[in-house]
């Protein structure tokens, strides 16, 4: 093997909406509220393994807008990639995935969102940066947690 065929090597495939909706449920009477609504916001983050080295990421954002019971809208944009990664550490696949890939996603998602409530009829929904570390973070925690229960055998 060559030395250049064993450099670490990350790229981007791919990077397309996989997934996008709106709902206006109260519309067209909620064009008539003057009040500005409060906005939920909820991300997700997943990967899979789709082939040697080839992973796709998943950032999906909902994000509603209610004032009181009523619901202005709900905007869900589902973003996706296809990453390329070789000769990299195992250790840091996992972040590469959680982390680094969610962020070269995030901005294409947000202006996916802002696109789409513009659409509708609403102001733009501007989006803040997201650090997906803590996201991340949470996943693993998650996912050791599940597995100590996995473990813990059950008596009766």
């Amino acid at each position: 093997m060559t030395e250049e065929a064993l450099q670490p090597l990350f790229n981007i495939e791919k990077i397309y909406i996989k997934d996008l909706s709106l709902e206006l449920p109260n519309a067209p009477q909620i064009f008539l509220e003057r009040e500005a609504p409060q906005i939920e916001l909820e991300i997700q983050t997943s990967d899979q393994k789709i082939d040697d080295g080839v992973y796709e990421v998943v950032v999906k954002v909902t994000t509603t807008a209610r004032l009181g019971e009523k619901t202005f809208f709900l905007a869900e944009a589902t973003q996706a990639g296809i990453f390329q990664l070789r000769n990299i550490p195992e250790a840091e696949v996992g972040p590469i995935l959680g982390i680094g890939c969610p962020n070269i996603l995030f901005p294409y998602v947000r202006e996916a969102i802002s696109d789409l409530v513009t659409r509708a009829g609403f102001p733009p929904v501007m989006l803040s940066p997201v650090n997906f570390e803590p996201i991340y973070q949470a996943k693993l925690q998650q996912q050791a947690e599940a597995q100590a229960q996995a473990a813990v055998p059950v008596t009766h």
